[in-house]
């Protein structure tokens, strides 16, 4: 097996806990040979724990390691894109963290860089392979709901916040924070393909920084589901990340346990309109055979599920490396959310640099 030479762009709560922490763990497929921070105690913090190259900055980090198979851009998000940009303009893969800019154009760009240069720029946006939703996706794939007509997703909690993160000169604030997860998990419900309707409240409440804590959003599209979408800081209960209504049933679960219940047409009562006035001035009423079922995490993924998705993406990103397959959070894919979320900071110009 082949092992793949990474190097990790920042080592911070991102690149050293997160990046470097799981690389760590498959020494069979990757191995850290450098990172590059400006901090010096981090690089010799990288030098000690890891054994590998540190480095003040990025070219000096590719000067001196010409042979990494692929670079981990885990810098603050503002530096992203240029940061990408400069790896995939010396010639590297690079799997960038999320979110992966602002800007539509800058996706389009730098896809036609990686295109033409016949390099992988992906995005590590893991909460694709998060067991919850893929069971989510499953319910509500199996017809047993009938016809989707809202899925709600409510990313939320109540915590202040002052560091980096949310400062909009560095694309900080929660819609792109934490956003691009549960945004690209719903748009499987309203098509990757095309751009929705976007309506967008952002407002900025307990956050020290100039950026939004708070954001509620309804994505429409014609022949598809509505999506009613939250990201908020604001929120003390938060019985539920879904909820999903359909025509015959309907779904609501945590990330760690889901319900869902519906009825079967071949069951049910066969009723017929009366535009007459009801006998009796009854109301409508009948006895639906209500059929119930439940899923719960794994204790394996409820104690460890950032490390599952995580294995699911890297492994998905070594494989497109390794064997020729197919990315699947795809760059469309990311363009999409990005999209989207520069038509939100359109409607909210407070908030739009």
């Amino acid at each position: 097996m082949k092992r793949l030479k990474v190097g990790i762009i920042g080592q911070g709560r991102s690149g050293r806990d997160i990046h470097a922490q799981w690389i760590k763990t498959m020494p069979e497929k990757f191995e850290i040979v450098a990172v590059a921070d400006p901090l010096e105690d981090r690089q010799e913090q990288a030098r000690k724990e890891m054994n590998c190259g540190a480095y003040p900055d990025l070219k000096t980090m590719l000067k001196r390691h010409s042979d990494i198979d692929l670079v981990v851009n885990a810098a603050p998000s503002h530096l992203h894109i240029p940061l990408t940009e400069e790896a995939l303009d010396s010639g590297f893969n690079v799997l960038s963290d999320k979110p992966f800019g602002r800007k539509a154009a800058d996706v389009d760009r730098l896809a036609a860089k990686a295109k033409k240069a016949g390099r992988l720029l992906a995005v590590f946006q893991q909460s694709r392979f998060a067991a919850y939703f893929q069971q989510v996706k499953a319910v509500c794939d199996s017809g047993v709901l009938g016809r989707i007509v809202m899925v709600k997703v409510f990313f939320n909690g109540f915590a202040r916040r002052w560091d980096w993160q949310t400062l909009r000169r560095m694309d900080g604030g929660s819609l792109l924070n934490t956003g691009p997860h549960p945004l690209d998990q719903v748009l499987h419900f309203i098509g990757r393909d095309a751009m929705p309707n976007v309506l967008c409240i952002m407002d900025k409440v307990n956050t020290f920084g100039d950026a939004e804590d708070h954001v509620k959003m309804i994505l429409t599209r014609k022949g598809y589901p509505t999506v009613d979408y939250e990201v908020s800081s604001c929120s003390s209960y938060n019985p539920y990340t879904y909820q999903v209504y359909g025509s015959r049933g309907s779904l609501a679960g945590t990330q760690t346990h889901i319900e869902w219940k519906y009825f079967k047409d071949s069951e049910a009562p066969q009723q017929k309109l009366i535009s007459d006035p009801m006998p009796n001035r009854a109301y409508c009423s009948e006895q639906l055979a209500w059929h119930e079922e439940k899923w719960d995490a794994s204790k394996d993924f409820a104690d460890n599920s950032f490390s599952y998705m995580t294995t699911r993406l890297y492994g998905n990103v070594y494989d497109v490396l390794c064997s020729g397959a197919e990315l699947e959070v795809k760059l469309e894919h990311v363009r999409q959310q990005i999209a989207i979320v520069e038509e939100a900071h359109r409607q909210n110009g407070s908030y739009a640099s």
